[in-house]
């Protein structure tokens, strides 16, 4: 390959991950045969009126002072969460919380809550109003690090899992959660299946995170009712279970409590829920627990019939 060839691959193709088809991979077995492993990630989050200004992006749609925005997504931590982990708790879904580290000192009772009923934390940022766009690699570090200590001090849990804050990445952003031991990103979202990540050091897998599912597309860019969100969550489960009866499937639904709680959309994911807890072969896990028994079991077997495909 010239070296115009490789000047092209690389600017058309990032090289976070190898291809391989779905007929070709290593089987994927869950706990106990499980065919699907589902899991929920309620995006827990602090949004600040007045942050830094970033030059790349804009956090709030109007000028300040754009009460509108901020306060909407208040919502969620004050009424929202309640009525997400009723919803979760009735079938016996813990989360993974997508949080922003400041909402520990912000609000350490929905923190005390969740960790009451066996949820896990990993980081989506310090604030989601506070992006990477921007950054050296030095002070991206500095944010992980803030992040892991953040949610150790306060939930006596290691953090394992990540999400950039609004989704904001740089070129080495993946290299840096490998370096610090982070097991998995939710930064992509390109299968149904976990998948082994290029980094230049370590190990770091993505696992399967929805933006089809994510309420925020559902709601502010699809417009979705209630309803339709409700069946749309369950039309993925019934065709990703039935996919799982050949090789182990995810499912990732993503939640913001400042939509999903609303009080005329709670009872739509409620029964949503009860669906998918009512099958059999069904995992209900954590997005750490998917992680782990994934590097433990097939993370090897992955990535050498990866290498394999592509001499």
């Amino acid at each position: 390959m010239s070296q115009a060839d490789v000047t092209m691959t690389m600017g058309s193709d990032p090289g976070l991950y190898g291809y391989l088809p779905y007929s070709q991979r290593p089987k994927i077995t869950w706990p106990n045969g499980a065919k699907i492993a589902v899991w929920i990630a309620p995006n827990i989050e602090f949004y600040e009126y007045a942050p830094p200004t970033n030059p790349q992006r804009t956090p709030w749609p109007r000028p300040l002072p754009d009460v509108l925005s901020y306060s909407h997504r208040d919502y969620g931590n004050r009424a929202g969460w309640q009525r997400m982990l009723k919803a979760m708790d009735a079938v016996g879904m813990r989360g993974s919380v997508s949080l922003n580290v400041a909402l520990c000192e912000h609000h350490p009772e929905i923190i005390k809550a969740c960790a009451d009923h066996g949820w896990e934390f990993f980081s989506h940022g310090i604030y989601n109003t506070r992006y990477t766009y921007g950054m050296t690699p030095d002070q991206e570090r500095e944010i992980i690090r803030d992040s892991i200590e953040t949610i150790r001090k306060h939930t006596g849990q290691r953090m394992d899992g990540w999400l950039a804050p609004a989704l904001s990445n740089n070129t080495w952003t993946m290299d840096l959660l490998a370096e610090a031991g982070v097991l998995y990103t939710c930064d992509l979202f390109h299968d149904d299946q976990p998948t082994p990540i290029n980094v230049k050091s370590g190990r770091l897998i993505s696992v399967p995170y929805s933006l089809e599912m994510n309420d925020t597309i559902v709601y502010n860019t699809n417009l979705y009712t209630p309803r339709h969100y409700g069946t749309a969550i369950k039309r993925q489960f019934d065709q990703l279970y039935a996919e799982g009866a050949e090789s182990g499937t995810v499912m990732c639904i993503p939640l913001h409590p400042y939509l999903v709680g609303q009080p005329h959309r709670i009872d739509a994911f409620a029964e949503a829920l009860q669906h998918i807890a009512g099958h059999d072969g069904v995992w209900l896990a954590t997005g750490r627990e998917i992680a782990q028994h994934y590097l433990d079991n097939h993370y090897d077997a992955m990535a050498q019939a990866i290498a394999a495909a592509n001499r």
